[in-house]
């Protein structure tokens, strides 16, 4: 049979035939698949900007996926009379005293600082709060126009409860927002079920593509469409308009135990809060910067609990060690040996570390003593003091988002004999003293001179120490005495030793 065509057999040893080149460079193509792309994503580019000119869809639309609230009132109402902005009475069970004006002076910059107890100043007040000597500091260095810095500090408030003051505050013509909080997450009761079963991942994304208009824009319309917005809010645990903390209760100590996945959790809406509060800044087009709270190592643990599977036998022997410890107090190497023996037993006990700490720093050995101290503020089964994955989460949002930060746990630790937060820096496990307040207003200072927010004039120095020492002789000896009551109150706070009963 006759062949249509004739195929040739390539000789040995030459190269195969290249197929022909269609002329057209390799870059060129990519060129073009590239611009394609960008094509179809075009009407996507237009439709975003278009919400985002038109206000729709924004990131602070959306509720907390975390947790819900029955109420919310506005931390300051106006008193027309006075022509000022005022934290009302009923505010001010967790909240001091604190107004500003309505009418805004051309020439004052506003600053608005949320947080819980530290940002207050307890156990004294705002009077000696950092948020004060931050004032003082901005108007001594910069004369030519007025600062005024409102102390939105309540106690108790976690940061998912100072997100709705933020949007609240941007209403009252702020020129920069100072947040400061961590140390109150784990105080009111709450659940997560809904937020366990969500996976990583998908946690995760939904909080990167939650910064888009259009998404938001199409959930809430296809939620309100099919009813989602009752089905998600129902998942969610609704809290009251005011903090409920467990340790407001008689035996509120006795409801903290051990529970890894709802810390976890517990510490994935901070690190959700903390997103919050920069989207709505940026929404809002107001300067933020974030402060890493201070929290004293030196302070023994407010509840500790044994690993669970420890046995019997294993616990008195644990028990006993403790005691022979106690009674070696003037021996501390022996003192350490007993203890070190007892935390090989149950590693999981957060005093025995503190105790481990504490003769570590007595010998001198000051980064063993950091470690162990460190160790029994985590295993704290009742946090007071942030964790160190919430201090993570300040700093990677802080980085993440090109927010400015100070760091105030660094900053003590580094002006501290020990090399760490420790009692000479703070009053109690987590309040400053007041020269710590001012250390922390000073540092915020010069961050808003970096940023070239503030401007200093010569001679600055000298009228700040002039401002700070006039300021502090004004206070009464009555302010101090009250401070130190309060320390007292806020301690026994802490150790549960409340004797308010709930409602059957």
């Amino acid at each position: 049979m006759a062949a249509t065509s004739e195929i040739k057999s390539q000789p040995s040893g030459q190269p195969a035939a290249r197929p022909p080149r269609s002329g057209r460079p390799l870059w060129k193509g990519a060129l073009f698949r590239t611009a394609a792309i960008l094509l179809g994503l075009l009407p996507l580019v237009v439709c975003e900007l278009a919400l985002r000119g038109l206000g729709f869809g924004k990131p602070t639309d959306s509720s907390d996926p975390f947790v819900g609230f029955s109420d919310i009132h506005p931390l300051f109402v106006l008193d027309e009379q006075a022509g000022r902005y005022e934290i009302p009475k009923s505010r001010q069970t967790h909240f001091q005293p604190e107004s500003f004006a309505a009418a805004k002076a051309a020439s004052e910059f506003r600053v608005f600082v949320l947080g819980g107890s530290t940002v207050q100043g307890c156990p004294w007040s705002i009077d000696t709060s950092f948020t004060t000597w931050l004032e003082l500091h901005l108007n001594a260095a910069d004369p030519s126009r007025k600062h005024e810095v409102v102390n939105c500090g309540g106690v108790s408030y976690a940061s998912y409860r100072l997100v709705p003051i933020l949007r609240e505050v941007l209403q009252y013509q702020p020129d920069l927002i100072i947040f400061c909080e961590g140390h109150n997450e784990f105080l009111e009761d709450r659940t997560y079920a809904q937020i366990n079963d969500q996976p990583p991942l998908l946690a995760w994304a939904g909080r990167h593509v939650s910064r888009l208009r259009i998404y938001n824009v199409l959930r809430d319309g296809v939620l309100g469409t099919a009813g989602g917005n009752k089905s998600a809010a129902a998942s969610r645990p609704v809290l009251g308009p005011e903090v409920d903390a467990r340790l407001d209760w008689k035996d509120g100590l006795a409801h903290y135990t051990r529970d890894p996945q709802w810390q976890a959790a517990v510490i994935a809406h901070f690190d959700d809060s903390l997103r919050r509060v920069v989207q709505i800044t940026e929404g809002a087009n107001v300067p933020l910067v974030l402060v890493s709270p201070p929290a004293n190592l030196q302070w023994p643990p407010f509840k500790s609990e044994h690993r669970a599977d420890i046995t019997a036998g294993q616990r008195d022997e644990f028990e006993a060690l403790l005691k022979a410890a106690e009674e070696y107090a003037g021996d501390l190497p022996r003192a350490l040996r007993l203890l070190e023996q007892a935390a090989a037993i149950d590693d999981q006990y957060a005093q025995v570390h503190h105790q481990i700490g504490i003769c570590r720093l007595e010998l001198g050995a000051l980064s063993e003593a950091h470690s162990a101290l460190l160790k029994a503020k985590e295993l704290d089964v009742c946090p007071l003091r942030m964790l160190e994955p919430m201090k993570a989460a300040i700093h990677a949002v802080a980085s993440q988002t090109q927010t400015p930060l100070v760091d105030a746990e660094a900053l003590l630790a580094a002006n501290s004999r020990s090399g760490f937060p420790d009692r000479q820096w703070l009053v109690d496990h987590v309040h400053p003293t007041i020269s710590g307040h001012q250390l922390i207003a000073d540092a915020l200072a010069e961050k808003l001179a970096d940023l070239r927010l503030v401007r200093r004039s010569a001679g600055w120095e000298a009228d700040r120490e002039r401002a700070y020492q006039t300021h502090l002789a004004s206070l009464s000896h009555a302010y101090f005495e009250r401070g130190k009551q309060q320390l007292r109150s806020e301690q026994g706070w802490a150790r549960g030793w409340v004797k308010r009963v709930r409602d059957p």
